[in-house]
């Protein structure tokens, strides 16, 4: 595992457990890593990604990890609720929620289907919302330090064309990160969304753009963002070091926000 932003093995989450969705690849792989990294096991969650989902999952065993993988979809309130029931037999607890599943489509606003309006908004938000409230009795049973670390989306914050089912659901989730720290601060679990900007990914969707239009530009630092460096974010937000940290939208993105 490589020793650069959130790789570095330092056991700042030892006795943790995190459950990552859409972990296979991408951001979602960088957060399981990271995760890991920090002493964390981790359940590495992929609807259909099973060939790089196990992939993830090798990479944290041959790092020194801990981690098993689940083939659910987060849409799915009995497969999430297995999931987590699964998650808690294999590693005793569940301690951490990183709710980072997503579609992410690009299609005229007028030429959207109402199919994949719903499609996009059942993955990016209704599974927030099954996946928190499924993995609530254990967060709260963990005794303190839980977390719940969403995965936003700039768009959801500035807008961008040709992107109105994904940019409502950012910002959907945005809102439910508010709600939730509310009212999951009594039991001592914070609840934060990280919103990343531009970052080098691989695109998945058949048909997808290679970079789509809104992604073209640079943002101020001149690069794009590595999924590492979102995982570095999450990671901390999971650590001791972020206990007076919630109900916030943390904005990574090499200063593509202001511009």
């Amino acid at each position: 595992m490589p020793d650069k932003f959130g790789m570095k093995q330092d056991g700042e989450l030892v006795g943790k457990v995190a459950l990552v969705t859409g972990g296979a690849r991408n951001i979602g792989r960088a957060i399981a890593c990271a995760l890991a990294a920090g002493g964390a096991a981790v359940m590495v969650n992929a609807r259909n990604s099973r060939t790089e989902a196990v992939e993830t999952v090798a990479m944290i065993e041959a790092a020194g990890g801990k981690a098993a993988l689940h083939i659910a979809d987060v849409t799915d309130a009995v497969a999430v609720g297995a999931m987590v029931e699964a998650t808690a037999r294999e590693f005793g607890r569940l301690d951490l929620l990183i709710n980072n599943a997503a579609v992410r489509m690009e299609t005229p606003f007028a030429e959207i289907r109402f199919d994949d309006w719903r499609r996009v908004l059942a993955v990016v938000l209704d599974g927030a919302f099954i996946c928190s409230q499924a993995c609530l009795p254990h967060l709260i049973r963990a005794g303190g330090g839980a977390a719940i670390v969403n995965i936003g989306g700039l768009t959801g914050h500035k807008g961008a064309a040709g992107r109105a089912h994904v940019v409502t659901a950012k910002a959907g989730i945005a809102g439910l990160t508010r709600a939730l720290a509310f009212d999951l601060a009594a039991h001592d679990i914070t609840v934060n969304c990280v919103v990343p900007g531009t970052i080098e990914t691989v695109r998945g969707l058949p048909g997808a753009p290679e970079r789509p239009a809104h992604r073209s530009a640079l943002p101020p630092v001149g690069r794009r963002g590595e999924p590492e460096e979102v995982a570095a974010l999450v990671r901390m937000l999971c650590g001791p070091g972020a206990r007076y940290i919630t109900g916030e939208s943390v904005h990574i993105n090499g200063g593509g926000f202001m511009s």
